[in-house]
Formats: structure tokens, sequence, C-alpha cells
């Protein structure tokens, strides 16, 4: 299956996991349109400011692969910054959150598989 990007739906959501800020999801699939079992396959476009509050992943992985931007990331307690190619695995039960730290939008492919 091809979706183009024009195809994708997208969705605003305001503090999201009660961080600071809007971030923007570009859904490249919906769960629907996957076998796999699946929760979120797509972009968060995160604003300077913005962020995703700590929350936990149990009973599912979540792979954040940075795109674009700079991010300080809280992975199982530990506090660190992400950047352009870093990839996260966040799961079995561990939390996680992002902010944006930089001065241009951090952006994250964003993919959460459950099991």
């Amino acid at each position: 299956m091809i979706k183009k990007k024009s195809e994708q739906e997208t969705e605003v959501r305001k503090n999201m996991r009660g961080a600071a800020g809007e971030v923007i999801i570009r859904h490249y699939f919906k769960p629907e349109e996957m076998n796999a079992k699946s929760r979120l396959c797509g972009e968060l476009v995160i604003p300077p400011g913005a962020g995703v509050g700590l929350h936990e992943h149990a009973g599912e992985d979540e792979v954040f692969i940075i795109q674009s931007g700079k991010g300080m990331m809280t992975d199982n307690g530990k506090e660190f910054q992400v950047e352009v190619g870093d990839a996260i695995l966040t799961g079995n039960g561990g939390s996680h959150a992002i902010r944006n730290i930089g001065k241009e939008d951090l952006i994250v492919t964003a993919v959460i598989m459950q099991y």
C-alpha cells in the first residue's frame, strides 16, 4: 500500500500527556489499515518548547527516530539529549517523555507496536 502525504490524516494534540504546547501528529497509517498489532505509525512535529509528557508503555514497544531538530528525552528515569539519526526504544513497562529544546521543530517518526 502506498499512501501519499496528501492522503495522510493529521491531528493536533494540546498538552500531550501533560506536556506544554501542541504536537502535530501525521498518521502514516492508522492502526485499522495495518495487519500488525499497532497503536501509532506516524510523524510527530513538536514545536520549540513543546513536548510529550512522561508516560508508560506496558504491553507495547514505542520506537522514536529523530528526523530533525534537538530534544531532551527522559527514558526510564534517565535524561539525555537526542538529535538527528538517534533511535530510542521504550517498552516492556518502561516510561519516557520528550521535549523540544531547539529553535526549530523537533520531528520524530514514532511507531507503537503491541504484543
